[in-house]
């Protein structure tokens, strides 16, 4: 596993978002930007200029942004996490998506790269060993026990 380059909270959620949006569209705006993070676009602005510093993304006043190699690496790598994270809380723990969303981004920034990795290998082994019958079954039962409180007889 390598190592990641340590960034705060909001650093993160820039270079996350900023690499959602890059998946989506040709090109970035500030103003896309903002609206994705909920700030105001000078807000973005002054971070956009904070992140170039670290070289992390390209921008000039007026134009697009743009994510270097290295910001699109980070930026993956924050959407890997944030990915594995909602499959998790939305398959597994079986929550709505507005809440896995909100769960997701808040748990997102203090989970050691060890615990999402694990997180990530269990969801890979229940696709692989469960495959899509006995994944639905497992999972059906998984949703009985969390409504019922108690094992389903299937299962005993």
């Amino acid at each position: 596993m390598s190592k990641a380059i340590p960034h705060g909270r909001r650093e993160e959620d820039y270079l996350k978002t900023l690499y959602m949006l890059s998946r989506e569209r040709n090109v970035i705006r500030v103003r896309d930007l903002s609206r994705a993070l909920g700030v105001r676009p000078s807000s973005a602005v002054e971070y956009i200029e904070k992140l170039a510093k670290k070289g992390l993304v390209v921008h000039r006043k007026g134009e697009y942004i743009e994510l270097t190699p290295q910001g699109i690496k980070e930026g993956e790598r924050l959407y890997k996490r944030y990915e594995a994270l909602m499959r998790f809380l939305k398959e597994i723990l079986m929550l709505p998506e507005d809440i896995a969303a909100e769960d997701a981004c808040y748990i997102e920034h203090g989970l050691h790269d060890l615990t999402l990795e694990r997180i990530r290998l269990f969801l890979e082994f229940l696709d692989i060993h469960l495959k899509e019958k006995g994944k639905i079954n497992f999972l059906e039962r998984l949703r009985e026990y969390y409504v019922k409180g108690k094992v389903p007889e299937s299962c005993t």
